[in-house]
């Protein structure tokens, strides 16, 4: 991914200061804060396999769930966090905790104990609040941090959000590479999609550029690193 390009830092898990508060960014795609022992992960689209099922009939390989919740085990084992936030979208819609397999909901309860799990409502689970185990909330405030499924519009200190899936697009020598990112400008951060199916938009998207006015850094999960690209390096689809 480094070649042609000239990069800011790369490391494997970046830490970036926000509202005076250490975030490190998890190659996974979740968000590290080690004062609060915290694991911070969005748009995780638990059963979107089924739900593409039940709606249309479209079949797609049900294995999201599983694979997403693997992710995310690694991650838990490996920070050993005291709260974990799943910041809205986990469900792919309201009645996916119902289609879980046992074998995922045995591993989401396992994940849980111990710990303080906050979900987050989305726009497309706002309808779930009991089921799952943990606790629901429609936002979250940890320290100087306020922590919330969309973006608010304007200017949003210490906000970090998820629900744009945001992705950023590097072209070089007739290639293109696109990866899932953070985003930030220093003063909020927009967070990638961590579920198996889950999309993404574009940062050079409308949608994302306009809550970064004066400019961003995205910082794409690439293979074992992160590498951080300025706005003006990134190509559009």
């Amino acid at each position: 991914m480094a070649a042609g390009l000239r990069l800011e830092k790369t490391h494997k898990h970046p830490t970036l200061r926000l509202a005076g508060e250490t975030l490190v960014l998890d190659l996974c795609g979740g968000l590290w804060l080690p004062e609060h022992r915290t694991l911070i992960v969005s748009d995780l689209h638990l059963e979107k396999g089924s739900s593409y099922a039940v709606r249309s009939g479209q079949f797609l390989p049900p294995y999201d769930t599983r694979e997403t919740l693997a992710c995310l085990h690694e991650a838990v084992v490996r920070h050993d966090p005291a709260r974990v936030v799943a910041l809205g979208d986990s469900f792919h819609d309201a009645r996916g905790p119902e289609r879980m397999e046992p074998g995922d909901r045995a591993m989401v309860a396992a994940l849980q104990e111990g710990r303080d799990w906050v979900w987050i409502a989305g726009n497309h689970d706002a309808a779930v609040t009991e089921g799952i185990g943990g606790r629901y909330a429609d936002a979250l405030t940890l320290g100087g941090l306020l922590l919330r499924h969309e973006p608010s519009p304007g200017e949003a200190p210490g906000e970090i959000a998820g629900h744009l899936h945001p992705c950023g697009k590097v072209a070089m020598r007739g290639r293109a590479v696109r990866r899932r990112c953070f985003v930030t400008d220093g003063s909020r951060l927009v967070m990638p999609a961590f579920g198996a199916y889950a999309g993404g938009l574009n940062v050079r998207d409308k949608a994302i550029e306009g809550l970064f006015p004066t400019g961003f850094t995205a910082h794409l999960l690439g293979d074992g690193r992160v590498f951080a690209i300025g706005r003006a390096q990134l190509a559009r689809d």
